[in-house]
């Protein structure tokens, strides 16, 4: 893979042998939008959602006729719509996820949802093209992508939430872990609860109810760390994280796994193992060449293929 640069805003730093279940709190989203949803018109999405009158529509018709204007554009000018009411109603056009109003509770890190016509978003876009035809293609059956970096602040749980929205806008089941059991943000950034997830599943107190769906962006879902454990790495070495990975690979169609930080132990190596690729992240003026070269010699001593190297803020 080749190397990538993103720009990115300024970031926060954020038993064994035992056989388990789970299940999500909902049913899955796909497919819920109404039939026919796609061929409705702009404008009857936008009246409808903003409860327009029919005179209102008239006077959209009229000035969309004389500035030779689409329908959102006229809508725009004569405010009874915002440009997020026109990105919103594309998206149901096209059956593409899009938060339905700007007091959305997704953190502004997540690019590809909140702006997902940006420069930012389109570059998640070229990296989810480049693994599509790489890693998760039929030949090789992946599923599963473990993102890692050398330290804290290199960016890599805003990479790894942005490329799982990226995935789960291709329309497939895709499922976002935070197995960082040091320092997990995920939950923070959709804003999801984290009272059970991972760690309850891997020591064997928590089976059910632990992935939660992200409401606004159908197909795609959290599971988060949970408690903070004393022992994540144990944790993850324990044969259980193994089956559990394979379990879910068979439920979902893209599988993104958030790590720590290399310099704050072993784990993410550990986590690598258990994925079909793993991706580096590493930080403009951050991230050194003497870090980067100790967690690509760790991966090397793991069976894992080793996707590339993506440089953040380049």
């Amino acid at each position: 893979m080749e190397l990538h640069r993103i720009p990115t805003s300024t970031l926060r730093d954020g038993t064994s042998g035992a056989s388990f279940s789970y299940r999500t709190e909902q049913a899955d989203p796909a497919d819920e939008a109404p039939p026919g949803a796609r061929e409705r018109p702009i404008g009857e999405i936008i009246k409808s959602a903003n409860q327009l009158s029919n005179e209102q529509i008239d006077r959209v018709l009229q000035h969309q006729k004389e500035r030779g204007i689409r329908f959102g554009e006229a809508a725009v000018e004569l405010g009874v719509a915002s440009g997020n009411d026109v990105l919103w109603a594309l998206s149901q056009q096209f059956h593409y996820p899009y938060p339905a109003n700007s007091k959305s509770l997704l953190s502004s890190e997540l690019v590809t949802a909140r702006d997902p016509f940006s420069f930012r978003s389109e570059a998640f876009r070229a990296i989810r093209s480049q693994l599509m035809m790489q890693l998760f293609t039929e030949e090789t059956g992946a599923r599963s992508l473990a993102v890692v970096s050398p330290d804290s602040g290199d960016g890599k749980t805003y990479f790894a939430a942005n490329l799982a929205i990226a995935f789960s806008q291709l329309g497939g089941r895709t499922l976002l872990i935070d197995a960082d059991m040091r320092n997990p943000r995920q939950h923070e950034v959709f804003c999801v609860d984290n009272t059970t997830g991972l760690s309850g599943v891997l020591s064997g107190r928590t089976l059910i109810n632990v992935i939660r769906p992200v409401e606004e962006l159908p197909s795609l879902y959290l599971l988060p760390v949970g408690a903070v454990p004393p022992n994540p790495l144990e944790l993850v070495e324990r044969p259980a994280f193994g089956l559990l990975m394979r379990e879910l690979a068979s439920k979902f169609d893209y599988v993104v796994v958030d790590t720590p930080a290399y310099a704050h132990g072993s784990d993410a190596p550990v986590i690598a193992a258990r994925c079909d690729g793993v991706l580096t992240m590493v930080r403009s003026g951050r991230s050194s060449a003497t870090s980067l070269q100790d967690l690509t010699t760790a991966l090397r001593s793991v069976p894992v293929r080793l996707c590339g190297v993506v440089m953040n803020e380049y």
